[in-house]
């Protein structure tokens, strides 16, 4: 079986996937080829189930379509999957060679009229995982274990006591929490126990990032800007705890095995969570902020937990 997976952005999008590729990969022995844009393609050679990247070039993208329809025309697919629901990402789905076109649930502008099939009941009230694997039910298939099967690079930290990555911005600005809170809850960690606070994010976020470095009197390391996404993806894993607001880095974390705590102030945390045992959230996402101390709280909590 050769399958084509068409799931083109965004970070936390892409790792939302990533569980319905190793039940393709588990229940069909399946050969997978993944599209994505080309920002993201040197992280989705990290995902294991994968055997092939298709690079699209989304900036030049009518420019470089002659292109891209030779590298996607290589294969003969038995079933391409397109996980976006977007125009761009039905095109390329139409693109390439095969019969068996699936959409999702959450399909828009019009997309479903690409597919030979929708899969799965168009309902939001749910995480982003689970829609997303509606593919293994539609295909009849057995459905095995949420895993993300990802391979990063060893990141040696060289840090002392407990490791707390803090990612306090994302692209959005109605979804941060505000940085006093966030140096807030740092101070409270530090003060419990000896952490080693490491800050993250773009290079846009270095100067956020000082700010909260500024106030701390334990140990930091602000890590905005200086590391790659499959860096990155390296240096979660060598955290006992990520805290961000609802942004991709809190996914990137659930795929590297660490705890993740996620603020949603505007977004719905059962839609966009981190998935699985390890993660937790606070804030309702009807847009309250929430307070420090319930950050507080669930930090000491997690910690205390990975530490039993």
């Amino acid at each position: 079986m050769r399958v084509l997976i068409i799931k083109l952005s965004s970070l936390g999008d892409l790792l939302h996937a990533l569980p319905t590729a190793h039940n393709l990969k588990q229940a069909l022995d399946a050969s997978i080829d993944w599209a994505v844009n080309r920002e993201y393609a040197p992280l989705v050679t990290t995902f294991t189930d994968i055997s092939h990247v298709i690079s699209v070039d989304r900036r030049a993208f009518l420019k470089n379509i002659g292109r891209l329809r030779a590298d996607i025309c290589a294969e003969e697919y038995d079933t391409i999957i397109d996980l976006q629901g977007l125009f761009k990402s039905a095109i390329v789905a139409r693109m390439a060679n095969g019969e068996r076109r699936l959409g999702p649930s959450f399909y828009r502008e019009f997309t479903n009229l690409f597919y030979s099939d929708v899969v799965g009941p168009r309902n939001r009230n749910r995480h982003a995982v689970d829609e997303c694997l509606d593919v293994i039910r539609f295909l009849n298939l057995d459905r095995t274990a949420v895993t993300f099967n990802v391979d990063f690079p060893r990141i040696a930290l060289g840090g002392t006591g407990r490791s707390v990555a803090i990612a306090p911005i994302s692209r959005r600005r109605e979804k941060n929490w505000p940085l006093s809170s966030f140096i807030q809850l740092a101070q409270a960690l530090q003060h419990q126990e000896q952490t080693t606070i490491y800050l993250l994010g773009a290079a846009s976020d270095r100067a956020a990032c000082d700010q909260i470095a500024n106030e701390l009197s334990g140990p930091v390391q602000n890590l905005a800007g200086q590391t790659s996404l499959v860096e990155l993806g390296g240096t979660l894993a060598a955290m006992d705890l990520l805290i961000a607001n609802d942004s991709g880095i809190l996914h990137l974390a659930t795929a590297a095995g660490t705890p993740a705590l996620g603020i949603y102030i505007t977004t719905n945390p059962l839609r966009t969570g981190p998935y699985g045992e390890r993660g937790r959230t606070i804030g309702n996402g009807n847009g309250d902020l929430p307070p420090p101390e319930a950050g507080i709280r669930a930090a000491k909590a997690m910690l205390d937990r990975s530490a039993d």
